[in-house]
């Protein structure tokens, strides 16, 4: 089956309010590779942070917005692991009692995308015509992207054909960063702790910047990296691709 050539952009809450460049980012490379994009303005939050803290009917409230902006979309497409597998998993959970809308969101799952699978497993691109980069970088695979989503190989094929990069390997690259949504502020303490190990290990590798496809993930490092003075910075594939860093 052919590659959608029409997508609808799930900007998810984290890019919307705080990191809006990868959201231009992404649009920028799709368009590159001759996909149109729109931008259903009624989209809000998946649900997630609800569901995760236990709160399955105002998860659920939320999520209905999705399932009604995307009603009509060809495939969807998100920069972010993280909330594609909301929608993959854990609408199963949230409307497990609602057939119709257990149906609806079962066939949206099916045709929503993170960003770095969308390009690589769907549309079968590996060189994404991105800008020229200098200097290194190590990848950090996140932890709903790679475990819940099992999507491992995208980012690394996608970063590696960047010209001029430089990709370090990170030590125990696949440990969590520390973030996990509510458990970061939850248990402040041990989520920092995590962020000091994995910006350790980026920092022994060399890189002077992580790359990953969860903003999340990144502004926790990010913020962790500032407070401790290093001259380490965070920024998501779809910036490098895009050359919007």
């Amino acid at each position: 089956m052919a590659a959608p050539r029409k997508v609808s952009l799930f900007i998810t809450c984290v890019v919307d309010q705080f990191f809006p460049n990868v959201g231009l980012s992404v649009v920028d490379v799709l368009e590159r590779l001759g996909v149109q994009v729109d931008f259903p303005a009624s989209q809000t939050c998946c649900g997630q942070p609800a569901y995760n803290s236990g709160f399955h009917d105002e998860a659920r409230q939320v999520a209905r917005t999705l399932l009604r902006a995307f009603a009509d979309s060809e495939a969807v497409v998100a920069p972010s692991g993280s909330c594609t597998a909301m929608v993959r998993h854990g609408f199963e959970e949230v409307f497990h009692d609602s057939p119709g809308e257990l149906a609806e969101a079962r066939a949206l799952a099916a045709r929503t995308y993170e960003f770095s699978e969308f390009l690589y497993n769907v549309m079968g691109v590996e060189d994404a015509g991105a800008p020229r980069w200098d200097g290194p970088v190590t990848l950090h695979p996140s932890c709903h992207l790679s475990r819940e989503l099992g999507i491992r190989e995208p980012a690394k094929k996608l970063l590696a054909a960047v010209p001029g990069i430089d990709v370090r390997e990170m030590v125990l690259a696949d440990d969590c960063c520390g973030f996990g949504g509510t458990f970061a502020v939850k248990f402040d303490g041990i989520s920092a702790s995590m962020a000091d190990s994995k910006l350790d290990r980026a920092a022994e590798s060399g890189a002077k910047h992580i790359v990953a496809c969860d903003m999340s993930c990144l502004m926790h490092l990010d913020g962790r990296a500032r407070r401790r003075g290093m001259d380490l910075r965070c920024v998501h594939l779809a910036q490098v691709l895009a050359g919007r860093t």
